[in-house]
Order: structure tokens, then sequence, then C-alpha cells
């Protein structure tokens, strides 16, 4: 056998391994969802300036605007405690600890010990670290990492000794751990995101919880979990930490006292709770179309409104294509009633644009409706968009009538349609005929708008054409814009990819040959294969636009799914493995589930033999590890990291965009990973997830479909199982 059909038998194995390793789908069932809330006067504090928390026994006690109260029946309510406080004294062979006295300057005063009692095993003192030995005495311990340098040797901020009776120390070096023979540090490098300490404590659970003046952090299992911002505690200036036996905290604030604890959950009852709320907050207009809602009041969803959203087609479509997937992974009538309204409401963005004068051609699509006894959305429209093309973009459209009005009165709808509605669109419609329609009535409504749409393309030349007879500013995919351009260059990737879609969905859709005949011509004269095999230029993991590389992940998947030309398939495939590769940090189950769907024992022949595509041996965990993470709470807190410890700043070769200004709070943990979602806001996947900083102050609930259509995806491929 020679070196090459070795090679290429090698890589088949290799690939056929890779597939059948990952056919057994992930079994996730209860898992510890966590959660978080505050407390505040409201609740019986007596004022939300926490100064500290401690439990005695089975009693949680407080002490706020210096009076101490205890936690009884989910209420603070006024205690009779004290806590005696401790110094270090001088004696023959070290320190004893005795009471302070008042005027005791003299003494080394004790900061925190571990654990709480008469004679605690570890002290932290400003003047180091302190271990209890044999006589009850204290010895100062000089604690070395090997590399010639000192910890712990003053300004001990927290100690801790944890339930396999560790001892550890947190200093503004970072933090040790002793495990009875050797000490192991841990700094940024490690994985420790804040240093600025203000206390530690061990949990009943294993867990480790450190105070910082930014937020709280917990250690647990090898992995740490930033924990900052409102959406889990109240005020980020920590004073103190209690946890119980379960591993619950209660975190103590200037803003009050903040909890943290678990709620166990399946990820079927995370579904039902996202769907619950969006329901009743979210869907707007008798449609339901789904994007975010705006609170008047921060944090207060009471106050939620709805509002229209630049891309409701978009974001709608990933919704109703959710719904899709789940009713042809659980076949419940819900989810099937859900995906029927869905789709009701993407047919008559049609539908509404052909009800005005004058009106766009038919096929056309509306970004998005507003009721038409509201205010006029116009009003003003025109001068912002001169401002926008004159300042920002030179192919801005100006319109006389951005919004205009149907002849009965009812709605207004939104024109200059882009590309990222109709990736919406066609990303929702295969999925809606081949999993939700079942009679030939359903059926033919779904070829309609899918016929209508596409004919509208290509009879006006490969572009979407609005009511003033002109292309929208991102509705072109003709071949001369594309390939001779350069406004378009940039886009000429992404949108033949997009067009190689639209035209396959509708083929399979209607059946009709013709759109398999537009790919060949577009395939054969136009290089629109060539074109998709880069559909963005990339800088690697962090460059690009995210909101480019959602829709792009959409066509891919459509693509490879419906279209019948083997060997398009082929090079997409590989093209798409591309595409992945520079997303695969980023832990997007979306992302992963699209790309898995087909490059689970994926190969590509090249000159050096047959080469495996697989998705990369972490791409599952990561993907169930973040619909686990992913916060029930989606209202979107401010949240900072750009002060962490373990960051690594993407380099300025990295911009969002080739030729965009560098933005130096964009980065990734040290694994090389963007931060968790629980660590960052963001309403849709289309967000960037290397930003350092994110968030609306609050004023924002965002969708819960991040998490709906991942998760139902997942369930319909096979890729878990509850």
């Amino acid at each position: 056998m020679d070196r090459y059909r070795a090679a290429v038998l090698l890589s088949v194995l290799l690939a056929a391994s890779s597939a059948l390793g990952q056919e057994t789908p992930v079994r996730v069932g209860v898992f510890p969802q966590e959660v978080a809330r505050s407390y505040s006067t409201g609740d019986g504090l007596p004022s939300n300036d926490v100064t500290a928390v401690w439990f005695v026994g089975d009693t949680l006690l407080a002490v706020a605007g210096g009076q101490t109260v205890k936690l009884e029946n989910d209420r603070w309510v006024e205690a009779q405690a004290e806590r005696v406080r401790k110094v270090l004294e001088p004696v023959e062979g070290g320190y004893r600890l005795v009471p302070r006295q008042d005027g005791e300057n003299e003494r080394i005063q004790v900061r925190v010990s571990a654990p709480e009692g008469p004679e605690p095993e570890v002290l932290g003192t400003e003047a180091g670290l302190f271990l209890r030995g044999d006589g009850g005495l204290y010895r100062k311990e000089t604690v070395s990492d090997g590399q010639g340098r000192q910890w712990a040797t003053s300004d001990v901020r927290g100690v801790a000794v944890d339930i396999k009776g560790r001892e550890w120390f947190a200093t503004l070096a970072g933090v040790g751990c002793h495990d009875g023979e050797e000490w192991k540090f841990y700094t940024g490098a490690e994985g420790l995101p804040y240093n600025d300490f203000t206390c530690m404590v061990a949990g009943g659970d294993g867990s480790v919880w450190f105070g910082t003046k930014k937020g709280a952090i917990r250690f647990k299992n090898g992995e740490w979990n930033y924990r900052q911002g409102r959406s889990w505690i109240p005020n980020d200036d920590v004073r103190a930490i209690a946890v119980n036996e379960k591993g619950e905290a209660w975190i103590a604030t200037p803003g009050g006292i903040g909890w943290i604890g678990f709620k166990p959950m399946t990820l079927a009852e995370k579904a039902a709770f996202y769907e619950e709320e969006m329901d009743r907050l979210i869907k707007r207009t008798e449609y339901g179309y789904t994007s975010e809602a705006l609170l008047n009041t921060a944090g207060d969803k009471s106050t939620a409104s709805n509002h229209d959203s630049d891309n409701d087609g978009l974001w709608t479509g990933m919704y109703g294509a959710g719904e899709c997937f789940a009713y042809g992974a659980t076949k419940s009538p819900v989810a099937k009633q859900r995906a029927l309204r869905a789709f009701e409401a993407m047919r008559f963005l049609q539908k509404v644009t052909q009800m005005s004068d004058p009106k766009p051609p038919k096929g056309y699509v509306a970004r998005t409706i507003l009721p038409g006894d509201g205010p006029d959305p116009n009003k003003g429209r025109a001068e912002l968009d001169s401002r926008v093309r004159d300042e920002d973009d030179p192919l801005w459209k100006v319109y006389d009538q951005r919004w205009p009005k149907t002849t009965d009165g009812k709605w207004y709808w939104k024109s200059d349609t882009s590309s990222d509605e109709l990736d919406g669109h066609y990303f929702f419609y295969p999925a809606y005929y081949d999993l939700v329609a079942d009679t030939a009535e359903e059926k033919e409504r779904v070829r309609e708008v899918v016929r209508d749409l596409t004919d509208h393309l290509i009879e006006n030349g490969f572009t979407l054409t609005d009511h003033d007879g002109k292309p929208t500013r991102w509705g072109i995919y003709g071949p001369d814009s594309l390939n001779n351009d350069p406004n378009w260059w940039p886009e000429r990737g992404i949108k033949s990819l997009s067009m190689l879609s639209y035209l396959a969905v509708a083929a399979h859709v209607t059946g009709d040959l013709k759109y398999t005949s537009i790919i060949r011509e577009l395939v054969e004269r136009h290089s629109y294969r060539t074109n998709a095999m880069f559909y963005k230029v990339h800088f690697g993991p962090g460059s690009g636009n995210q909101s480019d590389d959602e829709m792009a992940f959409m066509c891919f998947y459509n693509l490879m799914k419906y279209s019948q030309d083997d060997c398009l398939k082929r090079q997409i495939l590989y093209s798409f493995y591309s595409a992945w590769t520079v997303e695969e940090p980023e832990m997007n189950p979306f992302f992963n589930f699209c790309y898995a769907a087909f490059g689970r024992g994926g190969t590509y022949a090249n000159a050096y033999g047959l080469r495996d595509i697989s998705p990369w041996a972490d791409w599952l965990e990561d993907s169930i590890f973040t619909l686990k993470d992913l916060s029930l709470d989606r209202i979107t807190w401010a949240h900072q990291n750009s002060h962490r410890t373990d960051i690594v700043r993407l380099a300025k070769q990295q911009a969002a965009e080739p030729g965009a200004p560098h933005q130096p709070n964009r980065g990734h943990r040290i694994s090389g990973k963007v931060l968790p979602a629980s660590e960052r806001s963001f309403c849709h996947w289309n967000t960037d997830p290397w930003q350092l900083d994110t968030g609306y102050g609050g004023r924002v609930l965002g969708s819960g479909t991040i998490f709906l259509l991942p998760y139902y995806m997942g369930l319909y491929h096979g890729f878990i199982v509850e």
C-alpha cells in the first residue's frame, strides 16, 4: 500500500471513528440552574448598606446600617448577636489568639479566620498569613512558589478551609491553596478573574467563594465563575459572603444582600420558562413578532413595553425555526401552534407590502410593521436618513416614505429591507414546510411565499427592489455588482452564499427545476460557488462581523441540507468548516449545531489525501455548557470584564471588519474561549461575543430565542436527549 492510499485510509478511519464517537447524544437530565435575587429594605433590611453576613449554626445573620438582623421566613428581622474581634499577641514559641480590647493597636489585628470559632486553623492579617500549630499557638507562614516569589507576607484579604481540609488564602498577588503537602497558586494565568479581594469563604458543596471590590468569584471543580453586575449582585463592592452546605451564597454589599443559588431544572423546563415569558412580555401585535422588550424602569419586567425592530423578520424567523425543530422533535401541539403563528407573521410581512400605494414589486417583504393608528414613524426620518448617508454610509438610502401606510390605514410597514431579513425568511420557511405543514393546503401557502419572494429577486436582477423602484441598501445579490463593483467586493462571498441558499430552498419547496438551472448558471458563469468558499475576509477568531456570521451559518445550513449538487456541497462543506473553526472559541450552540449537522464525519480531499473536517472534540460539551449557563434573567444589565486578570486582548489585526479601528476592549479568556454567556449581556447571537464590557443598564428584556433555537435544533438532530 503506497503512502497516499495509507493516508487516505487512515483519514477515513479517523473520520468514521470521530463520527461514531459523536453519534451518542448527551443525556442532560436535571442540572443545577444558577439563579440570583437581591434583598433590600423592602425585605426587612434596616438599611441597604450591609457590612457583614455570616452563619451561626443554621441561622444567617447580617449587619445592615449598624443593626444586626437575621433571615427568618425569607425576611430580615431584628436579632441579637455579637462577633468577638480577635488579635494575635506574641508569646514564646509563636502567637496566641485573644479577644481584642479597645486601644490594643500594638497587637496584630485579625481580619479573617477559617473556620470561624474559638480556635480557627488559619488567620489572615495585614501582617500576613498565620497557621495554628501544636499547642494551639499560631506561627506566621512564609509562602514561596519555588520561583523566588514570596506570597502572603502581608495584606492577606481572605482565608478559608474547604471541605477537603485544604487551606486557602487570598492576597493582591492571587490565591494560594495548601493540600497538606504543597502550595498551589492561582493568578490570571490560571483563570483567576480578579484579585482585589475583600473576603473569602468555603461552601459545603466544595466551592470556595471570593469577595472583591468588583464582584464575587466562585471556584469549584477547577472552574472559575465571575459574578459581577446587577444580574448577579446588587452592588459590586462585596464586603462579606456566607455560604451554606448546599453552596448557596449570601453576599453583603452597599446595595443590599445578593443571593446566588441553584434551582434543579431540565433543559425542557428552561425552555418552558423562556416560552412563557416571551408569550407574556415580548411578542408584539396580533401576529406575535418576536424581538425584545424595553423596560421603562430598569430591571422591572412589569414595566415592559413592546417596540418594533429593524430585524423583526429575522428574529421572528429564527424563533419560528426553533418552534419547527421543537415540533419535529417532540410533536408537541403547542410547538406546532407557535410555529404556525410565526408563519402567519412572516407571511404577512410579504402581504402587507401589496396593501399600499405605491407598492413594491410582488414578493417584496417588509422589515416590520407598526399599527396605523399610532404616531407617524416617517416624521423626521428623512432628515435622519440624510445624516446617516452624509456622515456614515454614502450608500444609505433616503426615503420620502420609509414607512408606507396601507390604504386601509391599519398598518405602517418598514421598507429598505435588508439581507438579514431575507436570511431569516429563508431559514424559517423550509423548516416549516418540512416539519410542520402537514396538509396540501398548508404546504401550498409556503410554496406561494417562497416562490413570490424568489421570483421577485430573480426578476429584478437578483436585487430586493423597493417601492421606489430601486434596490434596498443591502438587498443586492447580482453578479455584476458582486464581481465588478468595489462597493460590493467585501460582500461577494456572503451574498453569493445567500443567493445559492435561497435558490436551493426555492427548488426544494416548490419543486420547480428553474431554480436549479439558475444555481447552475450562477455557479458556472458567475463564480458564485468560488465566491462562497470565502464568505468573509477574516483575520482569525474575533475578526469579522457577528451579524454576517449568524446569517452565513443559516445559509450554510440550508445550502447543505437542500442542494442537490454533490460537487457544490463538497466545496461548501469545506467552506463551512473553515467558517466554523473561526467561530469555535465562541461556544455558540447554534453555530456548533448548524455545522455538526453536516460536518460530523465530514472529509475533504486535497492533494495530500483525505482530511477529517469533523467538528473538534469539545463542540458538544461547549454547546451544552452554554445552554446550561445562559441565565434565566434575560434583562440586559451591564457586565464589566475589561479589568479582569484572566483576559487576553485581541490584537489589532483581529478587527471586527478589515480597516475598522482597533477596539481595545475585545478579548477572550486564558483558555482561548470567549467569556461564558452568564458573564456578559446580549439579546441575540449576532452580538459580538469578544466585547468585554456589555449591557444596556437593565433597560432591555432579551428574547429566549438564543436558547430555544439551538436547544430544539439539538433535540431534532439527536445531539441532546432529555
